[in-house]
């Protein structure tokens, strides 16, 4: 039987686009679009201005059964890479908002990552302060984000994947990674869907 036969019939849009989808979860316009991409420690799928739309349907309208394919596409580029990493985490959201949405896309994705390269994934951070959603400031608001946003849970070891959805202004993830270093991570990598600009410009050291 064709693959996407019932999409077809139910009138299910893709994620990614918009269009028909002719294949479970994303179309294959989208899936041959998605290009595992590593600049320097980072690892992701594309542009936020192409993929914002797909991300947003992770976080906002539930499109769980999307996240499979895209950490198995991040795999192949985490895997090429050479990094030698021992555990993967994900950059963590306030607790009401996880309860509002029922879960933390960075997690969903995060976990999904951690299965594809057979490594543990550990709940390493936490969120300490509260911050109105960075989808609302300006750009410059967002580079604004206080030095003690995240903490550490545990005390980490070895190479860390964090992971999280997109990378905009990459205040947040720049804060998250600066708690798993000094809760003892010896090296951070990062790994997200889309990026704004290139991960070197977004991020400092990355």
């Amino acid at each position: 039987m064709r693959s996407g036969w019932l999409e077809e019939l139910l009138g299910l849009r893709c994620p990614g686009c918009g269009r028909a989808l002719d294949t479970p979860a994303l179309c294959q316009t989208c899936r041959s679009e998605l290009v595992p991409k590593v600049s320097g420690e980072f690892a992701y799928l594309g542009s936020y201005v192409r993929w914002k739309g797909l991300a947003r349907s992770i976080k906002y309208r539930g499109k769980q059964d999307v996240v499979p394919v895209l950490a198995k596409l991040l795999a192949r580029a985490v895997g090429r890479s050479g990094w030698e990493i021992q555990t993967v985490t994900a950059v963590p959201t306030l607790l009401h908002r996880k309860v509002k949405r029922g879960y933390n896309q960075a997690e969903l994705l995060a976990r999904g990552l951690a299965l594809e390269l057979g490594l543990p994934y550990l709940e390493m951070l936490s969120r300490k302060r509260y911050t109105p959603s960075q989808t609302k400031k300006s750009p410059a608001e967002r580079l604004q984000l206080p030095a003690d946003t995240f903490t550490g849970k545990r005390v980490v070891k070895g190479a860390v994947l964090l992971v999280d959805d997109v990378i905009t202004s990459g205040a947040t993830f720049l804060r998250a990674r600066e708690a798993l270093l000094v809760a003892g991570a010896e090296k951070v990598y990062g790994a997200c869907i889309a990026v704004r600009a290139s991960p070197e410009t977004a991020i400092p050291g990355i």
